[in-house]
């Protein structure tokens, strides 16, 4: 499914959680984000001498044959669990670039607000996981308030998406843009790219003379689209990907759809740390092999998001 793309005049922000709320909770989220990981070895690629780019790689994580990558696994086609395996766009990539590293990339499952706080805790090596590249992301600055609250981290760009609505196969309601849902409940996982869109949208609603928008947030996206199923809210907004996935799986098709054009779209980025530079220029380097020798296009066409696609692996190319 396309959709054309929208620029909204706010800074856009990630489906990770928010700078200053890492921030304020890093050492809390921690310990939880120790007792719920889920481990999977989702890439079956092995250090070989044979990888041609095996030799960029921190001598460390060469001689482990492991990147840990840290993930929200619940967003399906991004990334989700299947049969205790972690698939789905971000995994294949995954793999492709272990391929060209000669490691395996192991995917680490937990609550996406808890992603940063473990990569700076040196917890997993890379964070991939839907997260968009933005300049406060990269400089440590919360969204929220503009004050710099952290040293921020670098984004190996792969991939590029916007916010879309989804609402009830039918659209009972009759939602077309933003500004139709002042007044209405909306559901959404928190501290996304979603969330931030729909509050200042619910600013603007206010501004106008009408209603606010009723958040209802949730820990994953299944949840917020399981209120929308049931009639509870008249719409849920996530990543243009999801939101066409889910409306052509979910109850076989019947059960939503995609209304209105991509809001805010910007790059997805693999997360590392500003302390790790060798590690980020391996990456990038293995990220612009598999653009160039079409590993990259093949994986988008498997599951049809080839109008994601970028055409440079930047760093910290985000705005």
């Amino acid at each position: 499914m396309t959709a054309s793309t929208t620029r909204r005049t706010t800074g856009l922000r990630s489906r990770t959680a928010a700078v200053g709320a890492i921030a304020v909770a890093g050492a809390l989220l921690l310990t939880a984000c120790g007792d719920q990981t889920e481990k999977d070895t989702s890439s079956d690629s092995t250090a070989t001498a044979s990888a041609p780019l095996a030799d960029k790689l921190p001598a460390d994580i060469r001689k482990a044959g492991v990147v840990k990558v840290g993930s929200d696994i619940a967003y399906p086609p991004v990334e989700y669990m299947k049969d205790g395996k972690a698939v789905g766009i971000d995994p294949d990539i995954a793999e492709a670039l272990g391929k060209q590293l000669g490691v395996k990339f192991e995917f680490l499952n937990g609550k996406f607000a808890q992603l940063i706080v473990g990569l700076q805790a040196e917890r997993f090596h890379v964070v991939m996981s839907a997260m968009n590249d933005t300049k406060d992301r990269q400089e440590g600055i919360d969204s929220d308030t503009g004050k710099k609250v952290g040293n921020g981290i670098d984004f190996v760009d792969y991939f590029t998406a916007g916010t879309s609505i989804l609402v009830q196969k039918g659209n009972p309601k009759g939602i077309k843009s933003l500004d139709d849902l002042c007044g209405q409940v909306v559901a959404l996982q928190v501290g996304t790219t979603s969330e931030g869109i729909a509050k200042e949208q619910s600013k603007k609603c206010v501004k106008d003379g009408k209603k606010a928008i009723k958040l209802q947030t949730f820990d994953t996206d299944p949840e917020a689209l399981l209120r929308l199923k049931q009639g509870a809210s008249v719409a849920d907004l996530n990543d243009f990907p999801v939101a066409a996935y889910n409306a052509k799986t979910s109850g076989n098709g019947d059960d939503f759809e995609v209304v209105g054009e991509q809001i805010e779209a910007g790059p997805y980025g693999i997360g590392v740390s500003k302390d790790n530079t060798e590690l980020r220029d391996a990456i990038q380097a293995a990220m612009s092999a598999i653009i160039e020798n079409g590993e990259y296009q093949k994986i988008l066409e498997k599951w049809n998001v080839t109008d994601g696609a970028v055409t440079e692996a930047k760093i910290n190319g985000g705005s």
